[in-house]
């Protein structure tokens, strides 16, 4: 299938994103990447030639309907990579309800709503979704409330998607790294007040070769749960 697969990709422009579209991009598949405005769009189009971009904002869910349909989608999508997601730490005595409806958004509300503009696409292709979760998608820990909610909510989405689509060929898979490597990661450690050290963690490229064994896999086969852990 290589060089004929056309995959939709939020979350490209660093971390996890970035090394599978990398990895994609070299191997002569088709991208779709996503971008928040013309600007980053711009931008990835660069990093990427020959591939194409996706403007809409992700913190307004609301949204992204009229802006996907005032763009060119492609006729099928073989898979759909939800990688973007933000993350806000504090205490459930201190998060507002703005914070809490950012991570949502982005996070949950935002993957719900591409999944569905794309559904037709990805079943016309017999295609994969793929949910970058978080190992807060099965635990919650202390100042995590918002985030791992929102992650936790994923993993419902992907549980009820996989069910419902099973059907029409559509595969869906939940991947939940450990810490990796990525600006994300530096930021946490910067909330947490806490240096970073990035070889520590997992490197992106190693949460990108599990994902990609997840779409690469034969069609009579589907990972559900993929859990990816620091190794050391």
């Amino acid at each position: 299938m290589a060089g004929m697969a056309t995959h939709v990709i939020t979350g490209a422009g660093s971390g996890i994103g970035a090394a599978v579209a990398r990895r994609l991009h070299a191997r002569g598949d088709d991208l779709v990447l996503h971008a928040r405005d013309a600007g980053r769009a711009k931008e990835l189009a660069a990093a990427f030639p020959g591939a194409q971009t996706l403007v809409g904002d992700l913190a307004d869910p609301d949204k992204l309907s009229w802006a996907l349909s005032h763009q060119s989608l492609p006729d099928r999508v073989d898979s759909l990579l939800h990688i973007a997601g933000v993350v806000d730490l504090g205490r459930v005595g201190d998060l507002t309800p703005k914070s809490w409806r950012h991570q949502l958004n982005v996070n949950l509300i935002a993957p719900a709503e591409l999944t569905r503009l794309l559904l037709p696409q990805l079943r016309a292709a017999r295609g994969h979704v793929v949910f970058v979760n978080s190992g807060a998608g099965l635990n919650a820990h202390a100042e995590w409330s918002a985030y791992a909610a929102s992650k936790h909510g994923l993993k419902a989405l992907a549980d009820s998607l996989r069910q419902e689509e099973h059907g029409s060929g559509v595969r869906v898979t939940s991947v939940y790294p450990g810490r990796t490597a990525s600006p994300m990661q530096a930021k946490v450690h910067q909330q947490e007040g806490k240096e970073y050290d990035p070889s520590r963690w997992i490197d992106p490229e190693s949460v990108a070769t599990a994902i990609l064994m997840a779409i690469d896999l034969p069609g009579d086969a589907e990972v559900n749960d993929l859990s990816v852990r620091p190794g050391r």
